[in-house]
């Protein structure tokens, strides 16, 4: 059995238990939650809980993040988002976004969405590359070029400002923001302003970029946090997926994927 076949695996077998299923979705409703958070939702004891999480993570369905002595447990929709890929996309997806629309549209009625809190965005991708490469990918401005359609510029200095500029020729910036961190290769974090000239004006929502080697592969792991409404949660939960999909191609292959894969949701 190969070894996507056995990731495959994992993912159904985690989640065909009930009690999981339980856990993805307060993960969903919060995500970023502590083993005691997580315990105290559900009234279940930390032995129980600790071995479905386990299983959860192995499968890739969460993923755990440090902050200090705590470990903050995220859902993470990139198995989901694959099989969704495989099995579905291809098949029947205007159906399928016609009823997801009718649904989102009833949910608006009954709930207004800025009143809730807007969870934190964590996706986990695996590559073939080593920790240079991946950096490289991320603050190369030809290379960002590549395989986001915009190049992300700056020296990438602690504190430096970076530009989401359009390769369209027309020199456009769509996103600004400044370096907070940057730990090459492991660690960039930088604040991400989509609407800068806002009014009134808002605090910037943040991305950190966690690059861990094992062996041949890297784990990626992006956080967006501060996120200021659903729109965004929305916006970035379609274009994060495509964006890496493309990195990865790229270091995997040589080649980014033969279409703009953000372009199958209508987004340019």
């Amino acid at each position: 059995m190969n070894s996507e076949a056995t990731s495959i695996d994992q993912v159904f077998k985690a989640l065909a238990d009930p009690t999981r299923r339980l856990l993805l979705d307060r993960l969903r409703e919060q995500n970023g939650q502590t083993l005691g958070e997580l315990c105290e939702r559900l009234g279940m004891a930390r032995q129980s809980a600790t071995q479905h999480l386990d299983l959860l993570v192995r499968a890739s369905l969460v993923t755990v993040v440090r902050r200090g002595r705590e470990r903050l447990h995220y859902l993470n929709p990139a198995p989901i988002h694959e099989i969704e890929e495989r099995w579905i996309s291809e098949f029947d997806r205007p159906r399928l976004q016609a009823l997801s629309a009718i649904k989102n549209k009833a949910e608006e009625y009954a709930v207004r969405t800025d009143t809730l809190t807007v969870p934190s965005y964590v996706y986990v991708t695996y590559i073939r590359a080593s920790a240079e490469q991946v950096w490289q990918a991320l603050t190369d401005a030809d290379l960002t070029a590549r395989y986001w359609g915009h190049a992300n510029v700056s020296d990438w200095q602690k504190g430096s400002a970076w530009e989401h500029v359009r390769t369209d020729g027309s020199g456009a910036v769509d996103v600004v923001g400044r370096v907070l961190e940057a730990q090459p290769p492991a660690r960039l974090v930088i604040t991400f302003e989509d609407s800068p000239d806002v009014q009134p004006p808002r605090e910037p929502s943040v991305v950190t970029f966690l690059v861990e080697q094992h062996q041949d592969i890297v784990r990626l792991t992006v956080t967006h946090e501060n996120l200021p409404n659903h729109e965004m949660l929305g916006g970035i939960s379609r274009g994060w997926p495509a964006v890496l999909a493309n990195l990865k191609s790229l270091l995997e292959t040589g080649e980014v994927l033969p279409q703009a894969p953000w372009e199958m949701d209508g987004k340019a």
